[in-house]
């Protein structure tokens, strides 16, 4: 039987922190860097609900456990932002997952990004969508070499618009860590207007997100860090990138770009540059997360991976409220999801509700 122990992440020991990191390192499809320690506690610190499970077995530490919990439904820890959730375990290990939530107080746990090889949880997963990653293992001109051969027109294309950006602006330059925060503080601001545009909700209409990235900004490591990368044009700034990263992996998380230089395509330069940076510090995969709905994401990938949402409930009155209250809207999105057309559909419907909403806020 095993023990578990829940802890706000702030009282995670040096010694756990020590062991959470050798199980990431000893399994590569754990590097990413929304499962490492720092990130569950960085969001500990801006989200009072957040835990981690301590799960340990006749041999030790077995594994850890991060969530939020609110009213017994639990959720992956930063749910709303997070890229990448899961269990963080020792290679072999096995898990009672009712067991796990009865322990932790949940009738419910939900997640949205589930990292593969999690099979505890595959009985629950109730949707699959594919993670675009690019494979920098071989170094930047093998990737863009298979760019060339996947994409030809995309990177031809990308190419020669950085080539005019710099005739009509100046210099392109790119920086892949940008210590400022103004110009943190201007990518948020591209961002929430992107959001609005699109009819998305505004990551950065919470206090508690912004005050996650800049906290996560202030951490600069090999291990794990927060990232700013910036892309500037005769010495402007054009687009910019905000992402975590450990020793080898790179995640995208807020991309976005200057709408005055839209018809420069300024955000896929600033991948690319992004990319050829990354993999000159050894970094050998950048992942952007789910590429669904987003054609740029498809041109630059070299690889999916899965990833699933699901649901895990169990036998009791609160679990079963909480079937009653979300299944619907749950089916609904997974229809919308499934179907093209009405995928479109919603997107459309979305943005000219961006457009309006953009409009009633210049007045």
């Amino acid at each position: 039987m095993a023990k578990v122990t829940v802890v706000p992440p702030s009282e995670l020991g040096s010694s756990e922190i020590a062991a959470w990191r050798q199980m990431q390192q000893a399994q590569p499809h754990l590097a990413n860097p929304f499962l490492s320690p720092e990130f569950t506690i960085a969001v500990g610190e801006v989200r009072p609900a957040s835990r981690v499970a301590i799960i340990e077995d006749a041999d030790g530490v077995a594994g850890f456990f991060p969530y939020e919990r609110q009213a017994g439904v639990g959720m992956a820890i930063g749910a709303w932002v997070s890229l990448c959730q899961g269990i963080i375990h020792r290679q072999g290990a096995d898990f009672d997952v009712h067991g796990l939530l009865e322990a932790c107080g949940l009738d419910v746990w939900e997640f949205g990004c589930l990292v593969p090889g999690q099979s505890w949880f595959r009985p629950y997963e109730t949707l699959e969508q594919q993670a675009v990653i690019l494979d920098l293992a071989d170094g930047y001109p093998a990737y863009l070499a298979g760019l060339r051969d996947r994409s030809p027109k995309f990177l031809k294309t990308t190419q020669y618009k950085e080539r005019k950006l710099g005739r009509d602006l100046g210099e392109v330059s790119a920086v892949f860590a940008v210590e400022s925060a103004d110009q943190l503080r201007l990518l948020r601001a591209w961002k929430s207007a992107q959001y609005v545009r699109t009819g998305r909700a505004d990551r950065f209409g919470q206090d508690w997100v912004i005050e996650l990235v800049e906290r996560l900004h202030a951490i600069d490591g090999k291990e794990f860090g927060g990232v700013l990368s910036m892309l500037y044009a005769g010495g402007e700034p054009v687009a910019g990138h905000f992402g975590l990263r450990t020793d080898s992996v790179l995640v995208g998380w807020f991309p976005a770009y200057d709408p005055a230089y839209a018809k420069y395509s300024p955000g896929l330069i600033q991948h690319l540059r992004m990319a050829e940076a990354a993999a000159e510090l050894g970094i050998t995969s950048l992942d952007l997360s789910i590429g669904a709905g987003y054609e740029y994401k498809g041109a630059l990938c070299s690889r999916n991976v899965p990833i699933t949402e699901g649901i895990v409930r169990r036998r009791t009155f609160g679990a079963a409220a909480h079937w009653m209250r979300t299944e619907p809207i749950r089916r609904v999105r997974r229809l919308i999801l499934d179907v093209p057309f009405l995928y479109g559909l919603a997107d459309r419907v979305l943005k000219r509700y961006g457009r309006l909403r953009a409009r009633a806020g210049s007045r």
